[in-house]
């Protein structure tokens, strides 16, 4: 089964730019992981500091494996910091079965 989730934070006033810069070197890295599926960043039009990371993993041994790559924890030592919150807030999503 897939592993989906939404990451948030919101960037302290005046370090927008340098968490878009980390968000961004970091997203290419995770893209190229074999079993990520999705790693989609946002940030909200009405509050340009709040970002919003939509991530897919092909299944949990993926996501194990991405939370093991060795760049995950110099991204998080530098992205806590320059964030409001004492990490990145996590909520992880089931899908919903649709109609064809």
């Amino acid at each position: 089964m897939k592993k989906t989730l939404l990451a948030e934070f919101t960037a302290r006033e005046g370090a927008q730019d340098e968490v878009a810069r980390l968000i961004g070197d970091y997203a290419l890295k995770v893209r190229e992981e074999e079993g990520n599926l999705a790693f989609d960043v946002y940030a909200k039009a009405a509050a340009p500091r709040a970002f919003w990371i939509f991530e897919v993993y092909r299944d949990e041994d993926a996501f194990q494996t991405h939370l093991n790559a060795p760049y995950g924890g110099p991204f998080n030592a530098a992205l806590v910091p320059l964030i409001e919150e004492d990490a990145s807030v996590l909520t992880f999503l089931n899908q919903l079965a649709t109609n064809p």
